[in-house]
């Protein structure tokens, strides 16, 4: 059986993907720090196909590594990788620290070298797809939601994504990536009472051309593509999924 793997699988688009993968059959492992989201992700997903959970902080570097170490064993089918975690809040860049700098960046550190084990074995069996999660902050700043190194580290995993689709090619593994706008997602609950969320994020409909802001089951819906053979002409891609908020303003 093909087997995927994602990064952050537990809630929002992460989740959103699993569910898409397991309609089609593959077997998902999702990944996340959360031992409560973990638990919840697995009751609500193993109606659907066969997953597992594994507990991983991405912020502790000994532990990314030790995971990178099981994946050629645990993940013999490997073919799918979707780096999906992440967090977010807004901050000015006069006030950010040394951690919320890292904060940001040790998502990057965990992704390549998780990337990096899951190429060798996408390798092995003659190719696979990675689809990273990116952000439209990575490509337009917004006054509004101040995050500098959020930002930076988003145009990293794009700059990555473009340059793993160059070294891949030849290994028959394509690497693309997502560049969502405002989509409702428990990652505002860094900033905002979750119970608000909904409401606090329809302050955004108008920001998008197209009326409304996303939902994570949009943003999944084209990361499955990606990840399929239908887009097999398709590498070093970033997908802007946005309401339009790239090709213009209201």
């Amino acid at each position: 059986m093909e087997q995927a793997l994602i990064l952050g699988g537990s809630t929002g688009i992460g989740k959103a993907t699993a569910i898409q993968l397991l309609k089609k059959g593959i077997e998902v492992v999702i990944v996340s720090k959360n031992e409560n989201n973990l638990s919840d992700a697995l009751n609500d997903l193993g109606s659907i196909g066969k997953v597992s959970t594994y507990l991983l902080d991405l912020s502790n570097f000994k532990d990314v590594i030790s995971f990178t170490n099981t994946i050629a064993k645990d993940l013999p089918g490997l073919k799918y990788l979707v780096n999906a975690a992440g967090y977010f809040s807004p901050k000015l860049f006069i006030d950010h620290t040394e951690q919320d700098y890292d904060t940001y960046h040790n998502f990057n550190k965990a992704f390549f070298f998780i990337t990096q084990a899951a190429a060798k074995v996408m390798k092995l069996n003659g190719g696979g797809s990675v689809v990273n999660v990116g952000s439209m902050w990575a490509e337009q700043a917004i006054k509004a939601t101040p995050s500098s190194a959020y930002s930076m580290a988003k145009a990293g995993l794009h700059s990555l994504t473009q340059h793993l689709a160059m070294e891949l090619a030849d290994d028959n593994i394509r690497v693309n990536a997502v560049a969502p706008a405002v989509v409702e997602t428990p990652i505002y609950g860094s900033f905002i009472e979750k119970d608000s969320i909904h409401d606090a994020l329809q302050n955004f409909n108008s920001f998008h051309p197209i009326g409304r802001i996303g939902t994570a089951e949009e943003v999944a819906l084209t990361i499955a593509f990606l990840l399929s053979e239908e887009t097999s002409w398709v590498t070093g891609a970033i997908w802007d999924i946005d309401g339009g908020v790239m090709a213009g303003r209201n």
